[in-house]
């Protein structure tokens, strides 16, 4: 299972926002960047980046700073917030991300989806943000009438190979992952080529070792490093079984 360290950008900082609520924020750090780097140092070999003001705004906002952190580490990273367009996806691709997560568009405009699987394949990922099973959308402020395991179904037959499911109540609550609903998205997505990605309420190393028991392909963890409940550097040890300093392997 491999571990991506979360970089929530608002405002050009690093922030932590509580079930998604703008009103709600804490900063952590000035500068992305440099806690990038520090991740980098850690033995993080994934990213996941979110622009929060793009999410909101319905476009990107942060993409310099995005293409910073791709030009100072060595990190692969996957980026999300307000893309809606296929140049949008293009140009976030083209500034060195390694994939880019979809929320609010896959909903809005399918044919956006499809065209862009057929132009970049796996390195498009569906972000399945989740308020009592039901998708959120529009940077989670307004949630839609369909059920995020009926949105997977849907996407997985579609050619999409990748999603990463966050259980909004869940995130930055530090209340541990939402187990069940995990355990009934991989059902989901049996016998399909689909991959799964757990967010949200990751706390504690113990609830990254129950998930190494779940087939999910990685575990972003947002505010349990920032508060240092989780070290990172030892859970990549424990987790991946490498040291800080060291490469990852394949890509995920």
């Amino acid at each position: 299972m491999i571990l991506l360290p979360a970089i929530d950008i608002k405002d050009g900082r690093c922030v932590r926002l509580y079930q998604g609520d703008y009103d709600q924020m804490t900063v952590y750090a000035d500068d992305p960047a440099e806690v990038a780097r520090r991740w980098q140092a850690a033995g993080a070999s994934w990213l996941h980046v979110v622009d929060l003001d793009g999410a909101r705004d319905g476009r990107p906002v942060n993409d310099a700073l995005i293409e910073r952190v791709c030009r100072e580490t060595n990190l692969k990273i996957e980026a999300s917030g307000g893309l809606r367009t296929l140049e949008q996806i293009e140009r976030m691709l083209a500034l060195g991300v390694e994939r880019v997560v979809l929320g609010t568009v896959v909903l809005t405009d399918r044919d956006l989806l499809e065209q862009a699987l057929q132009r970049w394949g796996a390195r498009i990922v569906v972000g399945l943000d989740a308020r009592g099973g039901l998708v959120a959308i529009k940077g989670w402020r307004e949630t839609s009438n369909v059920e995020a395991t009926t949105l997977a179904r849907e996407l997985s037959a579609a050619g999409v190979r990748r999603f990463v499911y966050t259980d909004i109540a869940r995130d930055a609550a530090m209340r541990g992952p939402n187990l069940d609903a995990l355990r009934t998205m991989l059902d989901v997505l049996k016998g399909s080529q689909a991959y799964l990605i757990a967010s949200g309420g990751i706390s504690s190393l113990e609830d990254l070792q129950q998930l190494m028991q779940f087939e999910i392909e990685g575990a972003i963890i947002g505010k349990a490093l920032y508060t240092g409940a989780i070290d990172l550097a030892e859970a990549v040890r424990m987790i991946e079984g490498r040291e800080s300093g060291q490469t990852g392997g394949e890509k995920c």
